[in-house]
C-alpha cells in the first residue's frame, strides 16, 4: 500500500509539472485561444492562489502543495497566450497585479484566509462550470485540450489517494468535486470535438 501511495504522490507531482503544457502547446499551434474560457482560467488561477496560500500559511507538508507554484506559473503563461491571441497582451497586467496583491492580502487576518479557503472549492467549481458553459454556448471545443483536462482529472484522483489520511475534510472534498468536474469538462470537449469532425 505504501508503494502505491508513493507512486500516486510522485506521479501526480510529475503530471502537474506538465499539466498545462498540452493546452499551451495547442493554443500556440492553433494561434488561437478559441475554446478557452477566460473567466474559467481566471477563477482557476484564483483557486490555485488561495489553496497555495492556505497550505503555506498553515505549514502543511511541502508535498501536499508542491505542484501549485508550477500550476500557477503555467496558468499565468496560458493567460498571457489567451490575451495575446485575443489581441492585447497588456490587458493581462491588471489581472496579474490582482493575483500578486491577493497573495499578500489573504494573510492580513487569519479569518480572511480561512474564509477564502472555504470558498476555494466554490471558486474552483465555478471555474469548471465557466468552461462548461463556454463549451455549451459555442458548441465548439476549439483549442481546448482534452489531454490537459484528463491530466487534471488524474491529479485529483491521485491527490484523493494520497491525502485520505491526515487531511482536513475541506481539502479532501475539494479534490473529489474537482475530479468529477474535470471529467465532465473532458467529456464535453471530446463530445464537441467529435461533433466538429462529423460536420467536416
Amino acid at each position: 500500500m505504501e508503494t502505491l501511495l508513493w507512486f500516486c504522490n510522485w506521479s501526480t507531482l510529475g503530471v502537474c509539472a506538465a499539466l498545462k503544457l498540452p493546452q499551451i502547446s495547442v493554443v500556440l499551434g492553433a494561434r488561437s485561444s478559441r475554446g478557452i474560457s477566460l473567466p474559467s482560467l481566471l477563477l482557476e488561477l484564483a483557486g490555485f492562489l488561495v489553496f497555495l496560500r492556505y497550505q503555506c500559511y498553515y505549514e502543511y507538508p511541502l508535498l501536499t502543495y508542491l505542484e501549485y507554484p508550477i500550476l500557477i506559473a503555467q496558468d499565468l503563461i496560458l493567460l498571457l497566450c489567451v490575451f495575446h491571441f485575443n489581441g492585447d497582451v497588456r490587458r493581462a497586467a491588471p489581472y496579474i497585479i490582482v493575483c500578486v496583491s491577493a497573495w499578500f492580502l489573504l494573510t492580513l487576518q487569519q479569518w480572511i484566509l480561512d474564509l477564502a479557503m472555504n470558498l476555494c472549492t466554490f471558486i474552483s467549481a465555478a471555474s469548471k462550470f465557466a468552461q462548461l458553459q463556454y463549451l455549451w454556448k459555442s458548441r465548439d471545443s476549439g483549442a481546448a485540450s482534452a489531454l490537459t483536462w484528463s491530466l487534471a482529472s488524474y491529479t485529483c484522483a491521485g491527490k484523493n489517494t494520497t491525502l485520505i489520511d491526515g487531511v482536513s475534510p475541506v481539502v479532501l472534498t475539494r479534490f473529489v468535486i474537482m475530479l468529477a468536474l474535470n471529467i465532465w469538462v473532458t467529456a464535453t470537449i471530446l463530445h464537441y470535438r467529435k461533433t466538429d469532425i462529423k460536420s467536416e
